[in-house]
């Protein structure tokens, strides 16, 4: 019998950094890659969940599967760190999901402080550039590397209740979109997921009312908010050979809303 092709969706051997993995989308990426073979890294502000869900991730795949590293995405220094500690234990970095971001503000553009905003913009855009900034010479020198920005279906709509959060999403597009043009001679690929509404901690004030939440599912045309599996899966294409030729793109994985 002939031997099969390699899967297209094989990440053996790859090393994936992942930010803001401890619960949610970030955490299905993880737990994604593990799946498909890859070395992880669980990373968030506290030491705990991050130990807690790698624990989990060595007890189904095995020991030296996945390592925690708390970092606050604020901190460049924290970063930094977090990088220094990934390839102390790996090696390299092939993979580098910038999951992790804030939303402090919940209302009218016009309430929002200065503050808030600068942070809003720091966390979720910023913190973005500088990850890639640190680990894109190592990508470089392989001629080969995957960046995958988790940005938000915010970003192409208009909001009256996160729009700061929104402003953010939009420019983390741009972002991917200046970093493929930057990187893509050098085999890295820079790519964002945006998501639609998925059922997550980080998205709860928009679908733990249940009335709030069937009106969202009647305006989906799959007629379901999302799983962090759903988006899960768009990651594991873009950092396998599956997404070998896609860069500077913004894959929306929103259950068709913002097609209708």
């Amino acid at each position: 019998m002939a031997k099969l092709p390699e899967t297209l969706f094989d990440l053996t051997g790859k090393v994936a950094l992942i930010t803001g993995s401890t619960k949610g989308i970030g955490k299905a990426i993880a737990e994604q890659y593990a799946i498909h073979g890859a070395k992880v890294v669980i990373s968030s502000r506290k030491p705990g969940p991050c130990e807690d869900v790698a624990a989990a991730i060595n007890a189904q795949h095995g020991d030296g599967t996945a390592i925690a590293c708390p970092a606050n995405i604020s901190s460049k220094d924290d970063l930094k760190r977090l990088v220094d500690e990934t390839n102390a234990a790996f090696g390299k970095i092939d993979i580098l999901v910038c999951n992790a971001a804030s939303n402090p503000y919940y209302g009218p553009m016009s309430g929002i402080t200065d503050e808030a905003f600068a942070k809003i913009l720091s966390n979720n855009i910023i913190s973005n550039n500088t990850l890639t900034t640190l680990v894109a010479p190592q990508m470089a020198s392989r001629k080969d590397g995957t960046i995958i920005i988790i940005s938000s279906i915010g970003g192409l709509r208009a909001s009256t209740v996160i729009g700061a959060y929104c402003v953010s999403k939009a420019a983390d597009v741009q972002l991917a979109r200046n970093l493929a043009a930057e990187l893509g001679p050098s085999g890295i690929r820079v790519n964002c997921i945006s998501p639609g509404l998925v059922k997550t901690d980080f998205a709860k004030a928009l679908w733990e009312d249940q009335a709030t939440k069937e009106q969202r599912e009647e305006e989906t045309p799959l007629r379901r908010i999302g799983e962090p599996n759903d988006i899960a899966g768009a990651a594991v294409m873009l950092a396998s050979r599956a997404g070998a030729w896609l860069t500077g793109q913004n894959i929306v994985v929103d259950g068709g809303v913002t097609a209708v």
